[in-house]
């Protein structure tokens, strides 16, 4: 038996934290952990290599692991999983791969697709989810879809989420319970805003790197072409804004423009640190062995991790929000005025801090009023934008559905004309 096994039987063999429950059973809880437990882990980059290692090192049998992304690259600094032979490839297979090679028993199968390409029933057959995203977006489709999975007469439909994200040297790692803890969608609103740059500062003194950057970006890219929209994923867009940003700073006699800059502030990267990286895992990887064998009390609910400025980290309960659209009330009231375009409408559920929508579809009884996608139907209700909740025939307190990518509902917005 390897070492890292005699370590977790050492912990399994040890009294039950929760021995009040009734007695403890060592064998019980190591054949779980080793042959019946399946643990769902998404995102196999930085966070996720962390964690796909750390699971299989504690001892759990069964994993699934599933990343649309490729490697690049770039990930080769900090996503150790990954070799330069592997670049190309997609990460979930690679990863997978290297872990079984290197620990022998364990099974891990990957997918490489979009979480939302996969159903309920794929989500349901987990004891526990793991998700070490960079993603925004799709952190609030999962847990959005897995409030959602929760029925109270069906108790195993209930799967806790282990959520871990990291921004430079700092980091965050919390245990939810779907309709019991807070959920992702109740701390939205602690989400750092984008760093936006005045217009007048960009355009006539700039002074940073960035500010050229945003320039390029921003101002002379619809300049110059016009009707193209630019791709931050495209590398001969991000070459022409560098190469433009690189030509204004000359001129003002800035320097540090470079491609990773560019890159940075047009996609608003935060560069990864590994070792971020791994304190997280290591936290998220801890709290999913305490809930599976029941070894220590999980965290209740909310760690947060600083190292810019030696370490320090801060636990702390974070209590739910009674109006949070995901695991609270599914229906909120929004005050505006009969004269505000629907236009400001769509523009508001982008802007509210509880809301963040995306590409909205906004619907009423009578039918869609406004659809942000696919294009073709975004170009056939675009009309309805520049016209007044009263053209419309919207009237105060009259319900809107609004429904959005990143949730696997609609929410209900009460209409509250002042």
């Amino acid at each position: 038996m390897s070492v890292e096994r005699r370590s977790v039987d050492t912990l399994l063999a040890r009294a039950c934290a929760h021995s009040s429950l009734g007695p403890h059973d060592p064998d019980t809880s190591r054949t779980f952990l080793r042959e019946q437990c399946r643990v769902l882990v998404v995102g196999a980059g930085g966070l996720g290599c962390e964690i796909l290692a750390n699971l299989a090192m504690m001892g759990f049998g069964y994993m699934d692991v599933i990343d649309m992304d490729t490697i690049d690259v770039s990930n080769l600094n900090r996503q150790f999983l990954f070799r330069e032979c592997d670049i190309g490839q997609p990460k979930s297979t690679t990863a997978a791969a290297f872990v079984q090679k290197r620990v022998p028993g364990v099974q891990i199968t990957p997918h490489v697709c979009r979480i939302q390409d996969k159903d309920e029933a794929f989500y349901m057959q987990f004891h526990l989810i793991i998700c070490g995203l960079d993603s925004v977006e799709a952190r609030r489709w999962i847990n959005a879809t897995l409030v959602h999975m929760v029925d109270e007469e069906r108790p195993a439909s209930l799967k806790p989420l282990i959520d871990g994200g990291t921004e430079g040297l700092k980091g965050q790692a919390r245990v939810i319970l779907p309709t019991i803890t807070s959920c992702y969608e109740c701390s939205l609103d602690m989400l750092p805003k984008r760093t936006v740059y005045p217009v007048c500062t960009i355009a006539n003194t700039p002074r940073l790197p960035e500010h050229c950057i945003e320039w390029a970006s921003v101002l002379e890219w619809p300049r110059v072409r016009p009707g193209q929209k630019l791709d931050t994923d495209d590398p001969d867009h991000i070459q022409w804004v560098m190469d433009t940003a690189l030509s204004r700073a000359q001129t003002f006699h800035i320097d540090g423009i470079t491609w990773s800059l560019t890159q940075g502030v047009i996609k608003n990267i935060i560069p990864a640190v590994a070792s971020t990286n791994a304190i997280i895992a290591a936290a998220c990887t801890q709290e999913a062995f305490k809930i599976v064998t029941s070894t220590a009390p999980y965290l209740n609910n909310y760690m947060m991790y600083a190292g810019n400025e030696g370490m320090y980290t801060y636990t702390f309960d974070y209590a739910r929000r009674p109006d949070c659209p995901v695991c609270g009330s599914t229906s909120r009231t929004l005050s505006m005025r009969s004269t505000d375009t629907l236009k400001r409408l769509v523009d508001l559920l982008g802007e509210l801090p509880d809301i963040q929508c995306k590409r909205p579809t906004v619907s009423n009884e009578k039918g869609p009023l406004y659809y942000a996608a696919p294009p073709a139907l975004e170009e056939a209700t675009r009309h309805h934008l520049e016209q007044t909740l009263v053209q419309l025939g919207l009237h105060d307190k009259d319900v809107l559905s609004v429904t959005d990518p990143q949730w696997p509902f609609a929410l209900q917005i009460e209409l509250a004309f002042l």
